[in-house]
């Protein structure tokens, strides 16, 4: 588990005695403790500064402490929250851990003890599931995931960030190139946590059109307009409860983006034609393939929108940016598009794509081997298959760095050893080498370093030697 990890205590109680007694036994044991006074500061201080424990009072003044327990329980549900109570109303605190409360523990604490130990076994708790947590983190981003795949570093920090952001209702921003799979990302947000039983609605917002726009998000009552022959709900409320996912968010115009403004800051939608506003609770995600900072600043896209959906963002990253993961990108699409037939390419197939910059992206690449396979009758794909842009390029575009590959102690922590590092370098090697079937050229290109340097660690590695010797240049 990550080192830095250091547990962070919310104490909410409208007494502040006892508040102050908490944060003195909770900084005794070396947490970072924060106060609220009541249920609603609590979830507005949660909104700025992340916490791993809440101990909360259950009789409060506006919101009770079972109203907040399941407020926070809702929009932080990794939160791990305890309930104080007084002597007399236990049943009170059964019904809180019913509704998800770690457990509960009695006012007055006697002795004081008691409450440092309480705490103490709830922040062992929090370890344990942030432990749990990491190590799964670290499983997911060896994999694909929902379609995304690469080992590059790029694309494994946007696995973590998946895996990270999953189980939360904060907005997020997806940016990147037309056909970097940013609805991908999305749907792995939405599918891969707590709310994929949910729905989940994608909005192409280039492909609305204009007059129509309003009536698709927000619905339209029967007879609010010409055609208008029956009461249609509209996307927004069909993805209640769920994700809502506007795809080229920037294609909105502004007049639209006011009222989608209005919608964030109110939650509820007005149908067209209709006097009734009607409560809707989903969780937002935009992608763009715009610098909308940019257009932002200029007044072409609103700010405040902008900082709305902005909350977290995602910047996927371009193929060209991450050659390395074209080879496991083809065999994926290969399996798919022919499976069981054992396709496969063949060096010049694969040099030829190293060489290309996909405009494109991904979704270039994968069009890109759908027709390779439907015209051809063999198994192995040769250059001359490929799109003729591609069969034909000839210089080798900007390869990734050395320090793309072995500067992997960027993702592993500064408590990365030499040894890791070194296994970690032989493995990408090997894995590049295995790809390009033994073509010392080509490995180096795709590696990014020299072929002096390239044979110097394959020596030290002895990676290749067994198998040329044998009259085999690929690694079985």
């Amino acid at each position: 588990m990550n080192q830095d990890f250091h547990t962070r205590l919310l104490i909410v109680d409208d007494e502040q005695t006892i508040r102050r007694l908490c944060i003195t036994v909770g900084e005794s044991l070396g947490y970072s403790c924060l106060e609220a006074e009541s249920g609603e500061a609590a979830l507005a201080l949660l909104e700025e500064q992340p916490v791993h424990m809440v101990l909360t009072d259950m009789v409060m003044p506006r919101m009770s402490g079972l109203e907040f327990l399941e407020n926070i329980k809702r929009v932080h549900p990794r939160i791990e929250v305890a309930v104080m109570t007084g002597h007399g109303s236990i049943e009170t605190a059964v019904q809180a851990m019913k509704l998800g409360a770690y457990d509960y523990i009695a006012k007055p604490f006697s002795p004081l003890e008691e409450l440092r130990l309480f705490l103490r076994r709830m922040a062992d708790k929090v370890r344990l599931v942030e432990e749990n947590l990491y190590l799964r983190e670290r499983s997911e981003t060896e994999t694909s995931l929902h379609g995304i795949i690469g080992n590059s570093p790029s694309i494994q920090n946007v696995l973590r960030l998946i895996s990270r952001l999953k189980d939360t209702r904060t907005p997020v921003l997806i940016s990147g190139e037309s056909g970097t799979g940013k609805e991908l990302v999305a749907r792995a947000l939405h599918f891969r946590g707590t709310m994929a039983s949910r729905p989940f609605v994608a909005v192409d917002c280039g492909s609305l059109v204009p007059t129509l726009i309003e009536s698709e998000l927000f619905g339209y009552e029967k007879g609010a307009f010409t055609g208008a022959l029956r009461s249609k709900q509209g996307l927004l409320q069909s993805a209640d409860t769920g994700t809502i996912f506007f795809d080229e968010v920037g294609e909105l115009p502004l007049e639209m983006q006011a009222k989608l403004l209005r919608f964030l800051q109110e939650k509820e939608v007005r149908p067209v034609g209709s006097n009734q506003k009607v409560k809707v609770d989903v969780r937002i995600m935009a992608a763009t393939n715009r610098d909308l900072d940019a257009e932002y600043k200029k007044g072409i896209f609103r700010k405040d929108l902008y900082f709305r959906l902005n909350v977290v963002s995602i910047s996927l990253p371009c193929l060209r940016e991450r050659r390395s993961d074209i080879p496991i990108l083809a065999a994926f699409f290969l399996e798919r598009l022919a499976p069981g037939r054992g396709v496969q390419l063949s060096g010049s197939a694969i040099k030829a794509m190293m060489s290309y910059d996909w405009p494109g992206n991904v979704r270039e690449l994968e069009n890109c081997l759908e027709r390779a396979v439907a015209l051809g009758d063999q198994k192995i794909i040769e250059a001359n298959d490929l799109p003729p842009a591609i069969a034909n390029s000839d210089v080798l575009a900007e390869t990734p760095t050395t320090h793309e590959y072995f500067g992997a102690a960027n993702l592993q922590g500064a408590g990365t050893n030499a040894t890791d590092l070194e296994d970690i370098e032989r493995a990408t090697i090997e894995r590049v080498f295995s790809q390009v079937k033994g073509d010392k050229a080509l490995a180096g290109k795709m590696l990014g370093i020299s072929r002096a340097t390239l044979y110097r660690k394959l020596k030290r590695y002895n990676i290749g030697s067994r198998e040329e010797s044998s009259g085999s240049r690929a690694l079985q």
